[in-house]
């Protein structure tokens, strides 16, 4: 089984010497053996077929998704647990380790192994999938840890554009000449569009993590409702009223925010490992007040969501493959534009109580990559409290100044949520 690499997959691989990584890490209660963590990614790979990928290059040098009959186990890393914190510091270290693609999974895990409690991290590359993917083979990993002969199903995998895109869609003349057109025109904009001859210089990167309670999340979902919001759009207002507030003129007023295309194209399921993904952007106005602002903001995603076009999308981007050396190279030397990335992943449906072990938390992924500014936010809910993990670059935005806007972004929920409290 193979195929070729999709236009967003092949720029997120990028030529393979720059990681380009995401890491969720979550925490367990409980004893567990080896044997059992490995049977459980075993059966992983034996639904998910990318899990057993190997990525080759073809005489174009372009990659592919290849399986083979055998393949190689994913494999696990273990270490031994010292504190509360080691799965930040084994985050980063993620970030930083290339994968062997040609040789090894896209895939890896790793266990902070303690007596009572283990911290444990899939790690994998961005071009095999997304968060939500990642959520679903979490989900089917640790009911497989729970009884090893569990049924998770088999994965029909997407075999490439025309197993999302409707064939009536795919083969409209109409529509194939507009994605054609439209991709022309994209790609020779790009290459007109001046970019330095550097990149930024990314220098530290770091993960500033935090958790709103039971109580404080409760609150806030229920705010969001009172004000006919999404928690997306409250949290998207307030973070870019944060980096305002702490980077002043410096600020860019723009947010970016992934769009599960999930919700647009059913072809995409739950458990399907895919990395594609849509995007809006958001800004806010400073002279309204918040409250005008949330409203207005919620106008706008609501608008442009409503325009998103999954299918066309893809068409246009497939038609562009011999633009994306241009396109990354924009991505990579040109001017950041944007103050942030914001991925809300919502409540996690995954159970908490497990016959021989507890999943205490799980924590908020983070990603970084090579292709411009590694400033993002991941938000999720797990047993009724929000987590938060902050990633950036020193070169992007300085660590003190990440550290105020946290500070902000928790003062100004604080403030919405209680204003006579914080007087």
């Amino acid at each position: 089984m193979r195929r070729k690499l999709l236009f967003g997959e092949r720029m997120l691989l990028g030529d393979g010497t720059e990681p380009f990584n995401a890491v969720i890490p979550f925490r367990l209660r409980g004893s567990f053996q080896e044997k059992d963590i490995q049977h459980a990614l075993n059966q992983l790979q034996g639904k998910h077929p990318w899990l057993r990928a190997l990525i080759s290059y073809d005489e174009d040098h372009i990659p592919w998704f290849e399986v083979s009959e055998t393949h190689p186990p994913i494999p696990i890393r273990i270490v031994f647990r010292k504190g509360e914190y080691d799965w930040q510091e084994e985050s980063r270290r993620e970030w930083q380790t290339l994968f062997d693609f040609e040789e090894q999974p896209l895939l890896r895990f790793i266990w902070i192994r303690g007596e009572e409690v283990s911290d444990m991290l899939f790690s994998f590359h961005h071009c095999l999938c997304d968060g939500g993917s990642a959520m679903a083979f979490l989900y089917e990993f640790l009911a497989i840890l729970d009884n090893p002969s569990a049924e998770i199903g088999v994965e029909h995998p997407i075999l490439g554009i025309h197993d999302v895109v409707p064939e009536e869609i795919l083969t409209n003349r109409y529509q194939k000449m507009k994605a054609k057109v439209i991709g022309r025109v994209a790609a020779t904009a790009i290459k007109c569009l001046p970019v330095g001859k550097k990149a930024v210089e990314r220098q530290n990167d770091y993960l500033i993590h935090w958790k709103f309670d039971k109580e404080m999340s409760k609150e806030l979902i229920s705010y969001c409702k009172s004000q006919e919001v999404t928690v997306n759009t409250f949290l998207s207002t307030v973070l870019l009223h944060a980096f305002k507030k702490v980077r002043g003129d410096a600020a860019f007023n723009k947010v970016s925010c992934p769009v599960d295309i999930r919700r647009f194209a059913p072809q995409i399921k739950d458990d399907h490992i895919f990395a594609f993904g849509l995007m809006i952007v958001l800004s806010s106005d400073d002279k309204v007040s918040f409250s005008d602002n949330l409203w207005m903001m919620q106008e706008s995603v609501e608008r442009k969501t409503s325009k998103l076009n999954p299918y066309i999308t893809m068409m246009v981007m497939e038609s562009a493959h011999d633009a994306l050396k241009n396109f990354t190279k924009l991505l990579k030397h040109g001017k950041s534009s944007n103050d942030c990335m914001f991925s809300n992943l919502g409540r996690i449906q995954i159970p908490h109580q497990y016959k021989d072990f507890t999943l205490e938390t799980i924590f908020s992924p983070s990603v970084i990559g090579p292709l411009g500014n590694t400033t993002t936010m991941v938000t999720s809910t797990f047993q009724g409290e929000m987590d938060f993990s902050f990633v950036g670059s020193e070169g992007y935005l300085p660590y003190a100044e990440a550290l105020a806007i946290r500070d902000e972004v928790i003062k100004t929920v604080k403030l919405q949520l209680d204003p006579i409290a914080v007087l």
